[in-house]
């Protein structure tokens, strides 16, 4: 979840720069998927 927010940091950030829209894209959607990776690393084997 830390990566997550790193990577959303770095997106605002970009967007504040005034970098390329698609660099603020890509770094939200790695955001995404690092949460979505942290959920899905904590639930427990399933039966």
């Amino acid at each position: 979840m830390a990566l997550a927010g790193l990577l959303a940091g770095g997106a605002i950030s970009f967007r504040q720069q005034r970098l390329p829209k698609w660099s603020a894209i890509v770094f939200w959607i790695l955001a995404g998927m690092a949460l979505l990776a942290a959920y899905l690393l904590t639930l427990g084997p399933t039966e």
